[in-house]
């Protein structure tokens, strides 16, 4: 385990925002993570479990302890009809689909490129091309923070919907993921049905062509955060009722939406991108020239610049649409999360 003290998370979070931690501490087991909640010195302290650090923006200074998930390692067991993966929180989620793909194991070829650490993976039931981890996850091993006892979920305890879960309602700051078991079946059928993936002929289809597809479509609408800071997808895509989609269509008969539970799930990006703001940019941040949905660290952004500009293109949409989004980044203040909506107070 590593201690750092007034350390700069600039390292640790994708959008390479320079912004201080009290401490920084870098935990490579179970008994580790125990230890950073039960060191006495610590325990007023508030705390935040970092894995990439690819779905967050650090606003202010954060006066607790952001502890960096180290927790390696993969379990395979076969049997007759699936793979067994036990994968421990603190492995790179990319790395595991590529992994995968190349041992010839399919069923994740369509998660591939999202950023970040397996164990964030069940917090916001990540997705993509038609797939949720909800269809592959078996169970979730958390932590309680209660008993600090290490306790197992089964996928539908996990309460999954729409980047949603347990773990952001009643398990919230209760619990810290350590790994996670996926199943993945023997009798793979390629999930070819949303946009570009189409594209493919069928007679060809394997979990690598997927996969391939996949990163060549991401590469080219989405930048890399090693180049370019940022948190990829920073809005939801908001779901609607049937009755105000109608209306909607009426109005912009070309919106780009989908079914969804309690209705429609338009296409965030679409939205900001009817409103002119691809390229928009305030003081060094960007909304992405190709993928509107993207907020880029255009020109050393402050966390600042980014809250402003989430807010205004928040706002155009409200406008034009009528429809408010919902920030999928996570802010952190000086004591945990906070919100968009918080942080704009009354000029809301």
């Amino acid at each position: 385990m590593q201690i750092y003290k007034s350390a700069d998370l600039v390292l640790h979070h994708t959008f390479s925002i320079s912004q201080t931690s009290q401490y920084i501490v870098e935990i490579e087991s179970i008994e580790d993570l125990k230890s950073v909640y039960l060191k006495e010195e610590w325990k007023a302290l508030p705390k935040l479990m970092l894995g990439k650090g690819s779905n967050v923006l650090f606003v202010e200074p954060f006066e607790g302890v952001a502890i960096v998930n180290r927790l390696q390692g993969i379990e395979v067991n076969e049997t007759e009809a699936d793979w067994k993966l036990h994968i421990n929180a603190g492995e790179d989620w990319p790395s595991l689909v590529e992994w995968a793909v190349n041992k010839g194991i399919g069923g994740l070829e369509n998660l591939a490129m999202i950023p970040g650490c397996v164990g964030s993976a069940p917090i916001q039931n990540i997705g993509a091309y038609g797939v949720e981890l909800c269809d592959v996850c078996e169970y979730v091993d958390y932590l309680c923070l209660e008993s600090m006892k290490v306790k197992r979920l089964s996928k539908g305890q996990c309460q999954f919907g729409y980047r949603d879960s347990i773990f952001k309602h009643e398990l919230y700051q209760k619990s810290i993921i350590v790994s996670v078991g996926l199943t993945l079946t023997k009798s793979w059928a390629a999930n070819t049905k949303y946009g570009p993936l189409q594209e493919l002929i069928s007679s060809e289809i394997t979990p690598k062509t997927v996969y391939s597809k996949v990163c060549e479509v991401r590469s080219s609408k989405l930048p890399d955060p090693n180049v370019v800071g940022n948190a990829g997808s920073f809005f939801k895509n908001p779901i609607v009722p049937q009755l105000q989609f109608e209306k909607l269509q009426q109005k912009f008969p070309s919106i780009v939406a989908y079914p969804a539970d309690k209705g429609m799930k338009l296409a965030a990006g679409w939205l900001i991108d009817q409103c002119g703001l691809k390229g928009y940019q305030i003081g060094g941040a960007q909304v992405h020239e190709k993928q509107a949905l993207v907020i880029i660290n255009k020109d050393n952004a402050t966390s600042q610049d980014i809250v402003d500009l989430a807010a205004y293109v928040r706002q155009s949409v409200l406008d034009k649409f009528a429809v408010e989004l919902e920030h999928e980044v996570r802010f952190i203040g000086r004591s945990g999360e906070t919100s968009l909506k918080q942080l704009l107070g009354d000029k809301l």
